[in-house]
């Protein structure tokens, strides 16, 4: 399972490992919870041409989100020639579009976008293309390759894979042959929500396990708790959970709490601090989370600027950004907290 999940990196469509390439343009150091790379010994990190970085996502009312926005903000500060350009994303996807037309007609050097929905806003980001404002689509996938410059999104199969391949092993060491478990995925309608999905159940066929019961969230608090709630009443006995994010996650483990049940081990997703703390204490049905770190919004800042003023990446040999980059999901038990700690959002 681990092949499929290390970080990946596209030229033209064809993979290579790349689980170093990244290092000139990101980094593990955190402020104010945000991911930056102060790039101290990178030559692409001295002053060059001054550039303009137009920035567009969803209103930060989720973790997640909120840490996106916070690290492009805080990479884009270490940066004398870069000026970032923050523009409301709306409340839906036709707001988005909207408001990517007005920042085109203000002539960004480049745009990073995440979409409220990739296939929604696949058309502003071509519009953007013709434009000859090269887009940055991070992490919600726009499916026209015309559409973006370069794709930098995580590995959402990946993170199933992780997923499935952690609990298949628990109840493999437990001796649970024919285990119930369940699923509380985010929102249905949303390809990275579809990939996380198949992840999962290809990762739980190699076991022969299979999900008894599914419910859909919508990345929120409520949402967690009203799907946990319904998925306990559909099942009396379980024996493994994943939920797909841990934001929502909060609200899963308030209805596990009220309902006083705990006789199954559960897998989150993303990785924030607050999983993490509760995965290191080891005191209750957290027992893992898979990640899908908003460093990626910082790596999009980096990569923005490099490709703004006709850089590579100084680790690569080619003369251009890659087109696609995909960064690996990895597993964090309590064997490993102590170390991803700094990463949580």
């Amino acid at each position: 399972m681990s092949s499929l999940s290390r970080r990946r990196v596209l030229f033209g469509g064809a993979a290579v490992g790349a689980g170093a390439l990244l290092t000139a343009c990101t980094s593990n150091d955190t402020a104010n919870n945000a991911q930056v790379n102060t790039n101290a010994s990178n030559d692409n990190a001295a002053p060059g041409t001054k550039v303009v970085i137009g920035f567009s996502a969803p209103a930060a009312d989720h973790g997640w989100i909120a840490a996106i926005t916070n690290n492009a903000k805080a990479q884009a500060e270490q940066y004398s020639d870069v000026e970032l350009k923050l523009t409301e994303a709306g409340s839906d996807a036709a707001a988005q579009r909207a408001a990517i037309s007005t920042l085109i007609a203000e002539k960004p050097s480049i745009i990073v976008m995440l979409p409220h929905d990739g296939k929604e806003l696949n058309a502003a980001g071509e519009e953007a293309m013709r434009a000859g404002i090269p887009v940055v689509n991070l992490d919600r996938a726009f499916p026209s390759q015309d559409a973006y410059r370069l794709q930098i999104k995580g590995d959402n199969y990946g993170m199933g894979l992780a997923a499935g391949a952690y609990i298949g092993e628990q109840m493999k060491a437990k001796g649970v042959s024919a285990p119930i478990i369940g699923e509380i995925a985010g929102i249905d309608s949303l390809e990275l929500t579809q990939e996380r999905t198949k992840g999962f159940n290809d990762a739980l066929a190699v076991y022969g396990f299979k999900v008894a019961n599914r419910r859909a969230a919508d990345f929120t608090v409520n949402g967690g708790q009203q799907a946990a709630t319904d998925l306990l009443q559909a099942l009396p006995k379980i024996d493994a959970i994943w939920n797909h994010d841990d934001d929502q996650g909060v609200g899963v483990l308030a209805a596990f709490d009220q309902a006083n049940r705990k006789e199954f081990i559960m897998v989150g997703g993303a990785g924030s601090k607050q999983a993490i703390d509760l995965i290191a204490a080891d005191s209750g049905v957290l027992k893992a989370t898979v990640t899908y770190s908003p460093s990626m919004a910082s790596s999009a800042i980096s990569l923005a600027r490099l490709i703004a003023q006709g850089k590579g990446m100084s680790d690569l040999v080619e003369l251009q950004v890659p087109k696609e980059i995909m960064l690996a999901s990895e597993t964090i038990t309590k064997e490993n907290a102590a170390q991803y700690a700094k990463l949580g959002f």
